[in-house]
């Protein structure tokens, strides 16, 4: 009888175990579902009438350019299963040359980008899908769904987006949209070798013009366009002609360049649009927006810095103050550039998969 009883109990063990397995809340495991949209976008098994819905990816990655790729090389490289879903809209797509990048100085940024999605895709928990990510919500089932613009919907445990910034130019002066990333750039340290010793110029679009223009002379003769954007005080006047910049107070009207549209032959201003103004290259800092609205839409904090409005709050690892999301690159970072956001990537990427492994339990201090 009781080697009977034994053999009943060992079979109902056999019999329930695997399923209650697959019920684990982990994270990085299974969970159960009632939802039609996940049943058809997960694997799914059932047993005594129980759906069990299985976790599609550890992470979703929504950019694939610098930061995203690099996010995503150090979880694949952790085996975990990564969706790196891509727009192909890297902020940098205007600039012909990428620099301060080290092993890729003056490398075609297109090309940078390319390699790095070569690199990710020869691991075989990688997987890639060309689109736009129009909607991310939690999931009811833990986790999170992330929705594309034509409606295929994706699940994961944790979620990184790396979508950037967009830099919005303003259409006044005509030749400032034309010139970007040719003619016209922002950072002097990307693109400021290319044009040293030439004449350039900084036209405030942005209350940073003062501190762009103190540093820009370090490449070369300097004329600050103030645009009507900013109002300088006397000591900083005085502190950027002690750095020998020309300051300029009228608002720029134009930029003129050759008819090739390559070259910048000069400025003209409002009021005076016969005086051309030689300048060989500007700079700028124009106002930016998130490139997506997923971290929005998510309930993430933004940055409450009256310089920097609009980025995303995230701590030393790329998290945000919601649990499971991460944000990389430039969307969190002002400052960023290519190494900056390769950087910031790795490093959420090898957060998230912490975030993946039960944590230990800690002991109690001895006495």
């Amino acid at each position: 009888f009781q080697r009977l009883a034994s053999f009943r109990v060992i079979l109902l063990l056999l019999l329930f175990l695997p399923s209650l397995s697959l019920c684990s809340s982990s994270a990085s495991e299974p969970y159960t579902c009632a939802s039609s949209s996940c049943k058809t976008q997960s694997s799914s098994s059932s047993f005594n009438n129980i759906t069990i819905i299985t976790m599609q990816y550890d992470a979703i990655v929504v950019g694939g350019s610098y930061s995203g790729l690099s996010a995503a090389l150090a979880l694949v490289r952790a085996r975990k299963r990564v969706l790196i879903i891509d727009a192909g809209q890297r902020r940098n797509r205007f600039a012909h040359e990428s620099h301060g990048f080290l092993s890729n100085d003056g490398r075609d940024p297109a090309a940078i980008a390319a390699a790095g999605r070569a690199d990710v895709a020869k691991y075989p928990t990688a997987t890639f899908v060309d689109g736009l990510a129009q909607s991310a919500a939690p999931h009811e089932g833990g986790g999170f769904v992330v929705t594309l613009e034509n409606g295929t919907p994706y699940i994961a445990s944790r979620l990184v987006i790396a979508t950037g910034i967009t830099d919005e130019l303003p259409a006044s002066p005509p030749g400032l949209r034309e010139g970007w990333g040719r003619t016209v750039n922002a950072c002097p340290y990307c693109h400021g070798y290319e044009v040293a010793d030439q004449r350039l110029g900084v036209i405030a679009l942005h209350p940073l013009a003062i501190m762009h223009a103190n540093i820009i002379p370090d490449w070369g003769p300097t004329t600050f366009f103030t645009h009507g954007a900013v109002s300088l005080s006397d000591e900083e006047r005085a502190a950027l002609h002690a750095r020998g910049v020309t300051i300029v107070d009228g608002v720029v009207a134009s930029l003129v360049h050759n008819d090739a549209g390559d070259k910048l032959l000069g400025v003209r201003l409002v009021g005076d649009e016969a005086n051309l103004i030689p300048i060989d290259a500007i700079f700028v800092i124009p106002p930016g927006r998130q490139s997506s609205l997923l971290a929005t839409q998510l309930g993430c904090a933004f940055n409450d810095n009256p310089m920097f409005p609009g980025y995303v709050k995230v701590d030393a690892m790329g998290l945000t103050s919601v649990p499971g999301v991460y944000v990389v690159g430039d969307a969190s970072n002002p400052r960023a550039t290519v190494a900056g956001a390769v950087a910031s990537g790795y490093t959420a990427g090898a957060a998230v998969h912490h975030s993946l492994i039960p944590a230990l339990p800690r002991k109690a201090p001895s006495h």
